[in-house]
């Protein structure tokens, strides 16, 4: 099993993600990519920033990765996030996951994006025609 990790001040490559989960064995990929809304709560999103302490977040979606594959039967895993400043329609996120069947694949990358969100010291400032504000993610 496979856990590949990285954080980006560049755009996201969806195919590097998913050549990286692809093998002769997996009937199943799962693909997320999280891309910039251009508002929230009927306010017009003008960018968003994200901020990470990397080593300490590329550890953490380490440790994502290798819980995914103990707790599913995964034969590899993707989780890359971008930092820096993004515009709407931009890819923040993308998690790929492959398995022999779609649900463990499935469940995997759902629990790969929910628990990087909650774990993952990444942090988010909506910036707004009118103002900006720091968003907490983790609840």
């Amino acid at each position: 099993m496979s856990v590949n990790t990285q954080i980006l001040t560049t755009p996201l490559d969806i195919q590097v993600c998913l050549d990286h989960v692809v093998s002769p064995g997996s009937g199943g990929i799962d693909l997320f990519i999280g891309t910039v809304r251009d508002n929230t709560a009927g306010r017009r999103v003008s960018l968003l920033e994200f901020e990470a302490y990397i080593p300490m977040a590329l550890a953490e979606m380490q440790k994502i990765g290798e819980y995914a594959a103990e707790k599913w039967p995964i034969h590899a895993i993707a989780l890359h996030h971008r930092v820096g400043a993004l515009r709407a329609g931009d890819v923040a996120v993308i998690i790929a996951v492959s398995a022999a069947h779609r649900s463990a694949a499935f469940d995997a990358c759902r629990f790969a994006i929910d628990t990087l969100k909650k774990t993952v010291p990444i942090w988010k400032k909506e910036v707004f025609e009118d103002g900006e504000v720091w968003v907490a993610a983790h609840p």
